[in-house]
């Protein structure tokens, strides 16, 4: 199921829920090479468009967030919220089911 917004700006992640683009593969090779859509997967990476303030713990304490508004992580293949605004696809993802964050 998706949801239809105007704007992905009047979207915020609310607890611990982190607001993701998928990264999308290229089509072309190095050498200049076009590949057909059907050779093209999705990567698993995604970039941090917007985190939430963070679950509270039973002291009613927030969490901090383990990723910030630009980070690149590593997501699973599967799962998450799906929102598409326009063209565009985007995913909702809790703090804690994101596999691992990109250090470049």
């Amino acid at each position: 199921m998706t949801t239809a917004l105007k704007s992905i700006a009047s979207l915020a992640p609310l607890l611990d829920r982190i607001l993701v683009q998928r990264i999308k593969a290229e089509a072309k090779t190095a050498s200049g090479i076009f590949l057909p859509e059907s050779s093209v997967k999705d990567l698993n990476e995604a970039k941090v468009l917007a985190v939430g303030p963070g679950a509270v713990d039973k002291e009613g304490k927030r969490v901090p967030m383990s990723v910030g508004v630009g980070d690149k992580v590593l997501i699973p293949q599967y799962g998450g919220s799906p929102l598409k605004v326009g063209e565009e696809e985007y995913s909702l993802f809790r703090d804690h089911e994101l596999l691992a964050k990109i250090n470049e």
